[in-house]
This record gives C-alpha cells, sequence and structure tokens, in this order.
C-alpha cells in the first residue's frame, strides 16, 4: 500500500497513471453557452499545464472565464455548454471522452474541487460530518469509527473550533467562514492528488485564511498539484508558482509569480495590482474617475459571483507606475473634533443553541467624530456586526448606552428616535438580498426618499435622479431590476438608498468584500468622493485589514466581544501594542509589489 493510500485508509482500488511530472495538460480550451446566434464563448483558446506539486493561480475579475476554466477542467462546465480542446489531460489521460461514471470514480477521490459558494454547495439537509465523511465512504474503506475520527481530524486541520461540535450540526448553523472551512475540509478528505480551489479564503479572516494558505502550502509541497482561483493577489503571491492573468475568457498574460506580480507587462495585470488598497494607497484614488457614468460596469452583467477584495496589507498600490490615478490625492480636510457618536460601555448576550447565554459585546466604549471613519477589525464571532448592529438601534444592549448627535437611544422621545433613524443609515455586504427582487431601481430608491419626508410625485423623481447621480449611476438604471445589474451597481443602489435620508452616520458591514478588486477599488473611492462632498461619518467594518487601513482615520480591534486595541489607524497598525492585532498582522501574506 502506498503512503497516500495509508493516509486515508485502503483506499479503493483505483488506476493511477506513472508519476508524470506533468498532472494536467490544457491546450486550445475554449467553452461557450447557447447555440446559434445565441452562442456565447466564455473561454477562448485557453492553455496551460501544472505539474505534480505545482500551484498555478487564474486571477481576473468575475466573467473572466476564470471559474468555468476551472469547472471545465472536471467535467462540470454546465448545462448547455459545449466545451472543445487540442488536448485536456489528466495525469497522461484523455479527458475529453470521459462518461460520467469515469469523472464521479475520479472528482473526490483523486482530484478535490472547493467550490466558490459554501452555503450552496453544501447540503442544508445533511450534517457536516456527514458531508465531509462522504468522500471517505465512497473512495476509501476505513470503518465508521476511522471516518469520523478522520473527520475530527479534518476539521481541526483547517481551522474549524469544537470539531465534535460541528460534526452534529447543519451548514444553516454555521458562519460563511466556517462553511467555507468545512468545505476544504471535504476536498481534501481522501488527499486528492489534484485539487482545485475557486476562492477558497473568501468570507475568511485573516488568521484563518492564513491556516488554509498553509495548509494548501503543505499539500502542495508533496506531490499534489493545485489550481487556484483568485482575485486576492497576497494570496496568489503566497501559494503560486506561475500566474494566468484572464481577462474577457482569454489568459492575457502568463509567467512566474514573480515576474507577473512585479514585472507585469499587460497593462489589465496592472490595473488590478494598482487597484490593491494598502498603506501606501491612503488618501490617493484607487480607480480612474468616472464622470456620470457606471463605473462598475467593468464588472459586466450580474454575475452570481460572490468574490472577496484584495486584502495584501504590504502592497504598495501603484508601485509599479502603471495606473494612471493612483497617485491622484484626495483632498485632505480637517475633520471635527465633535464626536457625532458616543458609545458607553455596551454589552449584549444571545442564548446559543444549548440555552446557555453567550456574551457577544463586552462592555465596549468607542466614539466617532464628525466626518471621520472609524474602522472595526477582528475575527468572525468578534462582536463587530453586534456592536454595529446595536449603534443603528438594530438591537438592544443589555447594558450601556449609544448617543447619536448627543441624544441617546434609550432616553430619546419618539420624535427623536424618527430623526435618529433617519440619521443612522446601514449599508450591507450582499445588497440583493436586501433588495425586493420585484422592484425597480426607481422604485428602490423612490420608497427611501418618500420615507424621508413629504415629497411630490416631480420632486421624488428628481430626488431619485439626484440620489443616483451622487453615486455616479445615470437614468439607463432607473427601470432595472437587481438581477439586472453587476455587483458593483447594486452596491451602488444600496449607498443610494442609504442617502436618500440625508444621513449623518453611514455604518458599512463589509460593504466591499463581495465585489471585484476594480469594482472594490471604484466603490472605495466613491465612498471617499462621498464623505468630503456630504459630510458624511462612517462606521467601517471589515476583515480586510488592507482596505480598513486604506478607508480608515481610527480602527477598534475586537477580539471575544470586547475591544484590545484602538487608535490612530497608523499609531495601530505600525505599532501594535496587542499581541493579538500583532497576530491578525502577521497572518496576513505579504504582497510588495515595490519589491526589487
Amino acid at each position: 500500500m502506498s503512503a497516500r493510500d495509508s493516509a486515508v485508509g485502503s483506499r479503493a482500488a483505483s488506476p493511477v497513471g506513472a508519476a508524470a511530472p506533468t498532472l494536467v495538460d490544457v491546450q486550445g480550451l475554449t467553452v461557450g453557452f447557447g447555440a446559434g446566434h445565441d452562442a456565447t464563448t466564455v473561454v477562448r483558446d485557453v492553455s496551460f499545464r501544472i505539474d505534480r506539486g505545482q500551484c498555478l493561480a487564474l486571477v481576473g475579475e468575475s466573467g473572466s472565464g476564470k471559474s468555468v476554466t476551472a469547472r471545465s477542467l472536471v467535467g462540470l462546465a454546465g448545462l448547455g455548454s459545449t466545451v472543445r480542446a487540442d488536448r485536456l489531460n489528466f495525469d497522461g489521460a484523455d479527458t475529453r471522452a470521459w462518461s460520467d461514471r469515469q469523472w464521479r470514480s475520479t472528482r473526490g477521490d483523486r482530484i478535490g474541487f472547493v467550490l466558490q459558494d459554501a452555503l450552496s454547495s453544501l447540503d442544508v439537509l445533511r450534517t457536516v460530518g456527514a458531508e465531509i465523511a462522504e468522500p471517505l465512504t465512497l473512495h476509501t474503506s476505513l470503518s465508521r469509527r476511522e471516518r469520523t475520527a478522520k473527520v475530527f481530524d479534518l476539521l481541526a486541520r483547517v481551522g474549524v473550533p469544537e470539531p465534535e461540535l460541528r460534526y452534529t450540526q447543519l451548514p444553516s448553523q454555521l458562519s460563511g467562514g466556517l462553511r467555507q472551512r468545512a468545505l476544504i475540509a471535504s476536498a481534501i478528505a481522501a488527499d486528492p492528488e489534484f485539487l482545485i480551489a475557486d476562492e477558497p479564503t473568501t468570507a475568511l479572516d485573516a488568521s484563518i485564511a492564513a491556516q488554509i494558505i498553509r495548509l494548501l502550502e503543505t499539500l502542495k509541497g508533496s506531490s499534489t498539484g493545485m489550481l487556484v482561483v483568485s482575485h486576492d493577489l497576497s494570496v496568489v503571491a503566497r501559494i503560486a508558482d506561475r500566474i494566468a492573468v484572464m481577462q474577457h475568457g482569454e489568459i492575457v498574460e502568463e509567467g512566474t509569480t514573480d515576474a507577473v506580480l512585479f514585472d507585469p507587462q499587460h497593462s489589465y495585470t496592472k490595473t488590478l495590482i494598482a487597484a490593491v488598497p494598502s498603506p501606501s494607497s491612503r488618501r490617493r484614488r484607487l480607480s480612474a474617475p468616472v464622470e456620470g457614468t457606471d463605473a462598475g460596469a467593468s464588472a459586466g452583467a450580474a454575475s452570481a459571483d460572490s468574490n472577496a477584495g484584495l486584502t495584501g496589507l504590504n502592497s504598495t498600490s501603484g508601485a509599479t507606475g502603471s495606473h494612471a490615478t493612483a497617485t491622484h490625492t484626495r483632498p485632505q480636510r480637517d475633520r471635527d473634533a465633535t464626536p457625532l457618536v458616543v458609545v458607553e460601555h455596551i454589552s449584549k448576550s444571545f442564548p446559543g443553541h444549548d440555552r446557555t447565554r453567550r456574551t457577544v459585546v463586552d462592555d465596549v466604549s468607542f466614539s466617532i467624530r464628525r466626518g471621520t471613519t472609524l474602522g472595526i477589525v477582528g475575527e468572525s464571532g468578534s462582536g463587530k456586526t453586534t456592536t454595529a448592529r446595536i449603534l443603528a438601534n438594530l438591537e438592544t444592549p443589555d447594558s450601556g448606552s449609544v448617543s447619536i448627535d448627543s441624544v441617546s437611544w434609550a432616553s430619546a422621545t419618539p420624535a427623536e428616535r424618527t430623526r435618529l433613524r433617519r440619521q443612522v443609515q446601514v449599508v450591507y455586504q450582499d445588497p440583493l438580498s436586501s433588495f425586493d427582487p420585484r422592484y425597480t431601481v426607481s422604485r428602490i430608491i423612490g420608497e427611501a426618499v418618500s420615507a424621508s419626508g413629504r415629497f411630490s410625485r416631480v420632486e421624488r423623481t428628481a430626488r431619485v435622479s439626484e440620489l443616483l447621480g451622487l453615486v455616479r449611476l445615470g437614468p439607463a438604471h432607473l427601470d432595472r431590476r437587481p438581477i439586472e445589474l453587476s455587483g458593483g451597481q447594486r452596491q451602488r443602489v444600496a449607498i443610494a438608498r442609504a442617502l436618500a435620508a440625508n444621513p449623518a452616520l453611514l455604518v458599512l458591514d463589509e460593504p466591499v468584500s463581495a465585489l471585484d478588486v476594480s469594482v472594490q477599488a471604484q466603490v472605495l473611492d466613491l465612498l471617499a468622493d462621498l464623505q468630503d462632498e456630504l459630510d458624511l461619518t462612517y462606521l467601517f467594518i471589515s476583515h480586510d485589514l488592507g482596505v480598513i487601513f486604506h478607508v480608515s482615520d481610527e480602527v477598534l480591534v475586537m477580539k471575544d466581544g470586547r475591544i484590545v486595541e484602538a487608535g490612530a489607524v497608523d499609531e495601530v497598525f505600525s505599532r501594535p501594542a496587542h499581541g493579538y492585532t500583532r497576530g491578525l498582522l502577521d497572518a496576513l501574506p505579504h504582497f510588495d509589489s515595490a519589491r526589487g
């Protein structure tokens, strides 16, 4: 028995070719959907090779063809697809003629696949333990007890706390980060020879993402070949040996990781690198200024992809000198020293599934000066979102107080509460789920305008158009429904809706984590422009420290419901005093485009 088989226990017999260096060989891959005049080609003449022990990264934005390319390698291009290739080999075998039975015997055994959307990829009616155990049941001869022990070990390897508890839970009972880790555990359960990871660190906090990256590095360090699909250049810089940059279904640049990241040749690659938020990008634009048009249109049509932003805290945006607007500096204004928000000693607990109350916010105090941005960082479960919900009066604290413009939520009169509700607006991570899918953009924003005061029909129409203009969208979007908008366009509509009430404070809960890097850059620039134009105050929540460093004046670091460090963002991130903060910063994969 091979060492690899021993690791999973008497694997069911499957033919394994001689250990040739090249594991995956793709030449001239073209993928289209539809037929006749309705046919659309989404991948064009793509070629690459992946050797054993080597990682190739496909980078690019939604709609570039990354995920379709990855799925085509395992016979999952999708319904209505047409896949053509001059060569499509796995371990020397031509997979173009493989039957469904051959694919089923290979996927989950010799090829592992980590899909991007963990919630839709996991069976909502099956426990996490059963989901991860399935490839062990299908492809090994482990006993039930051995499979259970293996699942516990896999959950621990991917950083899932309390494996015994999570084993019995359904996916709906896990956070997004825990679901993603469970999906990775399922993909590596049978120790595959080839692993495809489509945005493997999406929705993961910095320290957990670092743990997953280390795990992938370990797998790659053996004989496992790997294809990583990502637009997070900090992750790519850490684990990839080679990078292929995709745009509009084609590979526009390919080379070693160092060559592509530190000496990019194609303008699109340079634009991606320049759009990374970082310490050096503070008070600078990340994207080209767009006047009167939809800056989010580069995302293409509305996409089902959900992509996290580039994290690379140590990257230096624009270091390649390739992005003309990366050096356009925003004016720095004097901020008002008067606090708009004062939060004093708030605490909040919730009953758990075992009926034990758990404290999620513990004696938290802070203030936010008018016209400034306070960033909150911390891992999942640290209390960031609950703190924000208490601030916006969407949750009532067990103790403590929140005052907006010197008025406490707890003691406010009904009239004062109505005014405060208009003063504080929330922009969420996923605007699509907060929109009525039947409504047009005009109605979505129009209802918010109507709720903010009495307007005639003409005044309301004019106000909706004015708000669209503020977020750089035009009249052509008025009659569109949310599903017809790109991710960047939807987030702009969400911001426009929030602005309808003329708020003083926007609570931004992961507002760019679901956007491609260039669209993320455009939304961050938009938020900065709006803050300058409207004198807005922001509470900005993100697990992306690069984004927080770029946008914030001050920062709170939260852990287990408490603030462990607070202060000016430069001071906290440059000279962290708390070990937890240092750990978060140390966990970030480094990408310094100024190297050399």
